[in-house]
């Protein structure tokens, strides 16, 4: 049988990090809100996921911007 992976604990220092200062809810709002109604007020301020680039794409980056200087 397979093990459940480990419960990872809860981020509250940046939860209340991001809620009241990047929001700047007050406490009372704050801890009546939950962590999915948390996640949604904050995604207005994040930028959307972009997709992944394939391997074209990479090669294009890796082209444009490489590693070491060009002599």
């Amino acid at each position: 049988m397979k093990e459940a992976p480990a419960a990872r604990a809860f981020p509250w220092a940046l939860a209340m990090g991001a809620g009241f200062g990047l929001l700047r809810l007050a406490p009372d709002a704050f801890w009546r809100m939950t962590p999915r109604e948390l996640a949604a007020a904050l995604s207005a301020l994040l930028p959307a996921a972009s997709e992944a680039i394939d391997r074209a794409g990479l090669a294009a980056l890796m082209a444009r911007f490489p590693d070491r200087m060009r002599g």
